[in-house]
Order: C-alpha cells, then sequence, then structure tokens
C-alpha cells in the first residue's frame, strides 16, 4: 500500500468521527484580563497576555487587592468581586437586567437581575491574584442549617466564585456549591455570561515566569499541533462512593483511544511508580496521591508543548507557589501548560467530570476554557483553572495540520502519522495493513516514534522476532530519554519470552548504563538476577544478589502482641 493510499483511507475515519471541524480563531475580544496593581509581575503578565491574545487594552482591568494566596470572605468581596463587578458593567462589557421568574405555585414570581447582554465570555486572572477564600467564622445565612453537615462551608476557590458573577446583583448563597448551568452542554453558546456562567482561569504557577510561559506554549501547541502521549492512572476501585473517578477516567482514556492518541493506562491501585518510562506526554489524567509522586517527583518529566495534565486530589491546588507540594504547582513547574485543581475539599462529585472535559476538549474542540467549565457541576466552589482559556489544543482541521506539518518538513509529522494509524486501528483495520503503511513511510526509517509503533504491530500480528528488531531499530534513531527506557524494558520483556536471556540481561544493563540514577533500582536488579540464572551468567549472579541485598529494605521488626484485657 502506498503511503497516500493509506492516508485517503484513514481520512474517511476522521470525516465519520466528524472532527474535521473548523472554528474561527481565538478572539480576544471576549477576554477580560485581571491584573493586582499591587504585584508588579501581575501587570507585565496581564500586559503580555493581552498582546498576544489581542485582548483590547480597555480590556485589562486591576484590582487591588492583597497578594497573598487566601484572602477572607470581605476582602474577596470588596477588592476583587464588586470592583469587577462594576467594570464590567460601567465598560459595557455587559448589561444587566432584570426579569420576572413565574411562581409555581401560581403566586407571584420574583424578580431576578442578570446578564442579558455581553461582549466578553471568559475572565484570565493573572499571577498575583489570591487563589483561595478563606472560611468566614461569623458569616451566618439563612436556610443553610438545611445543607448536609459537609456542605456547610463558605470558603471557596476564587475562580469558582467568579464563575457566577453574571448572577452576581441577586446575592447568592455564599454556603456549599452551586449548580453551573452550563454543566455538560455540548453548545459553546451555553458558555456565556447571559446563561448565568463567566469562565475564568488564572495564569498562574510557581514562579511569573511560568505563568508566562502557559501563553507561549499554549500558542506554540495550538501552532503545530499537541503530540504526544496520553496516560491515564485509574485505581481499579470498587467502592461505590469512588468508582465514579475511575469512571470518569477510564471514560475519558476510551475516548483518547478512539480518537487516535498513544494511549496508556495504568489501573492498579497505587499511582504510576517511579520507574515509570512516562515519556511525551501530552495528556495526563490521575489520581489519588496527596502529594505529587512517582515519575512526577523527578527532576525531568517530558512534557510536550501544550501539554495537559491534571491529577485529582482533593487538594491539589492548595497553594500554586510550590514546587513539591500538592499537585498543580509541581505539573507546571515541570512543564505542563494547563491544568486544574481544588484548593480545599471539593468531595468527589464536586471536581470536575473529566469524562466530559476530555470529550469536549479533544473531540468537539473546546478551548481548553470551555471544557473546563462544562465539566464543572457546581461552581462557587474549590476548583480552579489554571492555563490560557483561549487555548485550543484540537481545533485545527488534522487534514490541514497533517499537510502544513508535510509541507514544512517539521519532525512532528511523525505524530500525526502514528495518530492515523492509531484511528484506523481502533477502527477496526488489522495490523498488516497498517504495517504496511508504515513500512511505506520514508519518515518511518528515521523515526523512533513510527519504528516503535511498527513494533507494536508486528507483536499484535504475533510476530515478536520481527517486534524485537524493530525495537532495536528505534533505540538508534535518537529516542527521547524516557522513550528510550520504555523501549529496553520492553526489549528485555521480548527477549525473556523468546527465551533469549542473555540478550535480556545485556539489554536490562543499559538501562543502569544509560539511567545511573534510575529510582526503581531494586525492581531492575531483580529482573536482571533472574536473566542471570536462566542465561547461567554466573560471574553476575553473586554481583546482583549482593545488590539486591544492599538496596532491600531492612525486615520489619516484630510488633509486640496484644492482649485483649477485659473492661472495667
Amino acid at each position: 500500500m502506498s503511503g497516500m493510499r493509506g492516508f485517503t483511507v484513514i481520512l474517511v475515519c476522521f470525516l465519520r468521527l466528524g472532527i474535521l471541524q473548523v472554528f474561527a480563531e481565538n478572539d480576544g475580544r471576549e477576554v477580560v484580563v485581571v491584573y493586582n496593581q499591587r504585584v508588579p509581575e501581575s501587570r507585565e503578565i496581564a500586559d503580555f497576555y493581552a498582546n498576544e491574545r489581542s485582548v483590547p487594552e480597555s480590556q485589562v482591568f486591576g484590582v487591588d487587592s492583597s497578594a497573598a494566596e487566601e484572602v477572607t470572605r470581605a476582602e474577596f468581596r470588596d477588592s476583587i468581586q464588586k470592583p469587577l463587578a462594576r467594570f464590567l458593567s460601567g465598560s459595557k462589557l455587559w448589561r444587566i437586567a432584570s426579569r420576572t421568574v413565574p411562581a409555581t405555585n401560581g403566586g407571584s414570581g420574583t424578580v431576578e437581575w442578570r446578564v442579558v447582554e455581553s461582549k466578553i465570555r471568559y475572565a484570565v486572572l493573572c499571577y498575583g491574584i489570591p487563589l483561595k477564600i478563606a472560611k468566614d467564622p461569623n458569616l451566618k445565612e439563612e436556610g443553610s442549617d438545611k445543607l448536609r453537615p459537609e456542605l456547610r462551608r463558605d470558603e471557596a476557590a476564587v475562580d469558582s466564585e467568579l464563575m457566577l458573577l453574571p448572577g452576581y446583583e441577586d446575592r447568592p448563597p455564599l454556603y456549599g456549591p452551586l449548580r453551573n448551568p452550563a454543566y455538560g452542554t455540548t453548545n459553546r453558546a451555553d458558555l456565556n455570561p447571559t446563561n448565568g456562567v463567566l469562565m475564568v482561569a488564572r495564569l498562574d504557577g510557581p514562579t511569573p515566569e511560568i505563568a508566562r510561559r502557559l501563553v507561549v506554549q499554549a500558542k506554540q501547541a495550538e501552532r503545530d499541533g499537541l503530540w504526544g502521549r496520553a496516560y491515564f492512572d485509574s485505581r481499579s476501585i470498587t467502592d461505590p462512593g469512588y468508582k465514579v473517578g475511575d469512571d470518569w477516567i477510564n471514560g475519558a482514556a476510551e475516548l483518547s483511544r478512539r480518537l487516535g492518541l498513544e494511549t496508556v493506562c495504568d489501573t492498579n491501585a497505587a499511582t504510576f511508580p517511579p520507574g515509570f518510562p512516562l515519556s511525551q506526554v501530552a495528556f495526563y489524567l490521575g489520581w489519588y496521591d496527596g502529594e505529587v509522586s512517582g515519575p512526577f517527583a523527578e527532576p525531568k518529566v517530558e512534557f510536550m508543548p501544550g501539554a495537559i495534565a491534571y491529577h485529582l486530589h482533593s487538594f491539589s491546588a492548595a497553594t500554586l507557589r510550590s514546587t513539591n507540594r500538592n499537585w498543580v504547582g509541581p505539573l507546571l513547574a515541570k512543564g505542563a501548560t494547563a491544568t486544574m485543581g481544588c484548593v480545599n475539599e471539593p468531595y468527589l462529585t464536586g471536581t470536575p467530570d473529566l469524562g466530559v472535559f476530555t470529550a469536549r476538549l479533544i473531540f468537539q474542540g473546546f478551548t481548553f476554557g470551555e471544557a473546563a467549565c462544562a465539566s464543572q457541576n457546581v461552581a462557587s466552589w474549590q476548583t480552579t483553572v489554571v492555563g490560557d482559556p483561549l487555548y485550543r489544543p484540537f481545533g485545527k482541521n488534522p487534514d490541514i495540520l497533517h499537510a502544513e506539518l508535510t509541507r514544512t518538513g517539521s519532525k512532528l509529522i511523525e505524530w500525526s502519522w502514528l495518530r492515523l494509524v492509531n484511528l484506523n486501528r481502533a477502527n477496526g483495520r488489522p495490523p498488516a495493513e497498517l504495517v504496511g503503511l508504515l513500512e511505506s513511510l520514508e519518515c518511518c526509517k528515521t523515526s523512533a516514534v513510527l519504528t516503535e509503533k511498527l513494533g507494536d504491530l508486528y507483536l499484535a500480528q504475533g510476530k515478536p522476532s520481527s517486534g524485537v528488531h524493530a525495537y532495536r531499530q528505534a533505540l538508534k534513531l535518537e529516542p527521547s530519554p524516557m522513550q528510550k527506557l520504555r523501549l529496553l524494558l520492553t526489549l528485555a520483556e521480548q527477549l525473556t519470552a523468546l527465551e533469549r536471556h542473555a540478550e535480556a540481561l545485556e539489554t536490562l544493563q543499559e538501562v543502569l548504563k544509560d539511567q545511573p540514577q534510575y529510582p526503581d533500582r531494586l525492581s531492575l536488579c531483580r529482573k536482571m538476577l533472574h536473566s542471570a540464572q536462566l542465561a547461567k551468567a554466573e560471574s553476575e549472579i553473586p554481583k546482583l544478589e549482593a545488590e539486591i541485598k544492599r538496596l532491600s529494605p531492612p525486615p520489619a521488626l516484630p510488633t509486640a502482641a496484644h492482649t485483649n484485657l477485659p473492661s472495667r
């Protein structure tokens, strides 16, 4: 099969899935940018963003607020909420009018004040704007006693509180979460202040430089495409109270696979281990460690430009200033372009619906801000959204993008071909047909990404020796450090299955030679010992046994027996 013929066949899949959509350019005129007058870097980032996204200068607004991450309810109201509401009305960026809502029991209706016209849909909060609102111990609110005790709270994320700014004149309750009227929508027009919701995100992170980088990387991915691998880390949990988290992540993973992304799923109860070969990350969804862990805690993470990463945890965004505490700050520090998190306990169903988020972002081509807003079933609660809300990673026609990458000779074309192959595989094309396509591509001969995929397809055909050959070829084509690690580990596994134990041992030794600080050295040495024993490599066995003994934790001390004493 020729490469062009294979490409034509695969385009039918794009058309069938309806993802050859055309979107208008992201419109900075739909944005109000908010900065803190007390933080010079806040204004700098605001001006930078307004310039990059063509936001009118008249829509850049400064508030006079504390620079602390947490502020009181009164300070939030007086220094952020009220001034912003007045600015939007006074600048005629939206218009508020009254309407009468008929009563359901035949009585007199109630008057509501709502946004009836709006030029803006997004609010972008810049580094220096407070993150969260502290609990007000003196707050008393009628009807709060009817809420469940765990929801009888007024602390909230600033972002989430501002989502309902269009209804501010009606003084919505402060206790507990409130319904997001745009949750689950498939219609972008619903994501509008006239429907009661303002899309709020922030350009923030551990440093101002990181906050600025979020815009640069978003625009790069919009231009060149968001490419790489998608990682999903569920827990195989059966508890009905928590299973929904797994359902969200597994549903998102299946959608990712069906839409052609190179998808990796981990269903173990634990999160990805430190030695996991997390390479070329474009997308990550997982849960439920309190502090950044596994490969994400390593000095470097292979985030691709534009990468979106989210770890579900109740306090994942308790602070954004740390590079090693919680999750949001570390993910941004390691190179993620967009993320979300919770500033305080939201309870599971009060966190973003990840199935909705993934579907709107990847399949329907929503902006990051639109997908994040549509995925939240509640507002005035605990979620913060960090990243450029105008970022639309999957908005460009994939056919046009493929042609652009081909015309410019971009190395990224390897990822476009990979997605096309995966899309066909997900739609039932046999591995042999896709092997033929890859073997016909000139770029496959120089691509570690496509050659590794060729090895995977050989295995799917039941040709492990051909797979081993392909993986060895991929290792010669300058794979990324983490891709090289995965290739070596996969190669060793296949060589063991083929009973080529001496070669498997050499391959595992190459891992330690290439990565002397490999974090899971004990597990690797155990694999090496197994291969050495099967290969009868007598000189290696005692050295590996000694190393395993050195690395193994000491045995636990016996605990004292407990005696059940009779109660008095």
